[in-house]
């Protein structure tokens, strides 16, 4: 019976050098990864990473702690016993590791012997069809030493793919493969996890692969951690601005001094992470980073005031279920939720109808919603108010911006401005949509 979790880590701990010199690498491990599932290990260099890929994969001894992989404890295993885990094993390490005078062929065919499975005309006929679902079919007969550094990546990748290994253990396998050669790489593995079960934990820092991932790890200074870890780590020159942890209260100010350029680059970066990461993964169900994309809206709705002279910015989103629209982002928010019915007020007819509008004079547009000024204790005057539309097209927000200071209106130039900024804000505002939604439900 094939083991549901075929790598079983606990209390891992790893060291290098002796004496005064001994250093621990790894504290205190813990981890599972299930048949079939692909886990993305991330971290900045010297974290552990490939020191626990090494590990896990038989090709160091492990100290302390549990290392059990394929069935087999690891933790004093003999040679024999590494020896037969590691031919399960499918490697793909950075240096390639390919022998120079043999051609791309023979190199993937040398690593198909290894595993005792295949002779003849079988083995050869796995290695080509491997080497031409890497895009190599016209390069096979190449030596390795005269191809490029891609190239000798794929044949690596081919000669660790080609034998449908248990498991699949790879160090930056995309690192000097360009979008699409990546891209075909990881589609690759992806159907082999989900075609014959096979395991793969892949170290990377290659956000743009992390949508094959079932789960992320992280390893930072040896330790172990969450998913969220890993976005604030590998994206902190955003998350610099928008989510760092332990300064939640200075965004607002951090927002604040960027000039108009810096904002739109900043909101082009949260765009461009959100779609890749929330995409890839259940990020959306990750409180604490929804908590962080949260604060960052509050800050960039502070700072689209401050950007078109306005004295205030809200962002509404809208419940379909209950024909309403929910204020969500704005400052001095109530305890108490405000929902405006869809259709109703000047926010309420934009997502009803998907139309901009710009009003001079609120209380005299019929339209107008008082009861929401009474609520906030705010007295508007003029105001802009635009649809966000999802990518699916429907209106699932409204944004508005209120009180143009000195008594001036909205013009339309300020309408096209704010709807280039908010087609940068709607994937986070997106991606928050039905959770928040679910949280305020909850509370009422």
């Amino acid at each position: 019976m094939l083991d549901d979790a075929p790598v079983r880590v606990a209390g891992l701990n790893h060291y290098y050098g002796r004496g005064a010199l001994r250093k621990q690498i790894l504290f205190g491990i813990d981890t599972e990864i299930r048949r079939g599932e692909i886990v993305i290990a991330t971290g900045p260099s010297g974290s552990g990473k490939t020191t626990l890929l090494t590990l896990i994969g038989a090709l160091r001894s492990a100290q302390e702690g549990s290392v059990r992989v394929l069935g087999q404890e690891l933790n004093g295993a003999s040679s024999r016993v590494l020896e037969s885990v590691r031919r399960n094993i499918g490697f793909i390490f950075q240096q390639h590791n390919l022998i120079a005078s043999l051609s791309a062929l023979e190199n993937v065919e040398l690593g198909l012997r290894v595993t005792r499975r295949y002779r003849g005309a079988a083995l050869r006929q796995t290695a080509r069809s491997m080497l031409e679902a890497v895009g190599l079919g016209e390069r096979m007969g190449y030596r390795a030493e005269s191809l490029s550094g891609g190239q000798r990546q794929r044949v690596a990748i081919a000669r660790a793919l080609a034998a449908e290994p248990e498991m699949v253990l790879a160090d930056e396998p995309t690192a000097s493969l360009d979008s699409a050669s990546g891209r075909e790489v990881v589609d690759r593995m992806q159907q082999l996890a989900r075609d014959r079960g096979t395991t793969i934990l892949m170290v990377t820092h290659d956000n743009r692969v992390l949508d094959v991932a079932d789960r992320i790890i992280h390893l930072e200074d040896g330790h172990l951690s969450g998913f969220t870890d890993s976005v604030l780590a590998n994206n902190r020159h955003m998350m610099g601005l928008l989510a760092d942890s332990h300064r939640k209260e200075d965004l607002p100010a951090l927002v604040d001094g960027l000039d108009e350029e810096s904002f739109r680059d900043l909101l082009q970066q949260l765009d461009q992470e959100s779609r890749r990461v929330l995409e890839a993964t259940t990020l959306a169900n990750d409180l604490v980073f929804r908590s962080l994309l949260e604060q960052g809206l509050f800050a960039a709705t502070r700072k689209l005031a401050q950007l078109f002279d306005a004295e205030r910015a809200s962002l509404f989103l809208v419940e379909p279920t209950r024909h309403t629209i929910l204020l969500r982002v704005s400052e001095n928010l109530p305890e108490t939720p405000i929902r405006i019915p869809i259709g109703t007020g000047i926010a309420g007819a934009v997502a009803a109808t998907g139309q901009p509008v710009r009003v001079d004079d609120a209380y005299a547009d019929p339209r107008f919603n008082p009861e929401v000024d009474r609520l906030l204790d705010y007295r508007t005057r003029s105001l802009l108010c635009l649809p966000i539309r999802s990518r699916s097209g429907e209106v699932f927000a409204v944004a508005q911006l209120l009180n143009r200071r000195g008594g001036r209106p909205f013009a339309a130039a300020d309408e096209h401005r704010l709807g280039e900024f908010i087609d940068s804000l709607g994937v986070v505002l997106e991606s928050l949509h039905d959770p928040l939604r679910e949280a305020e439900d909850v509370l009422t």
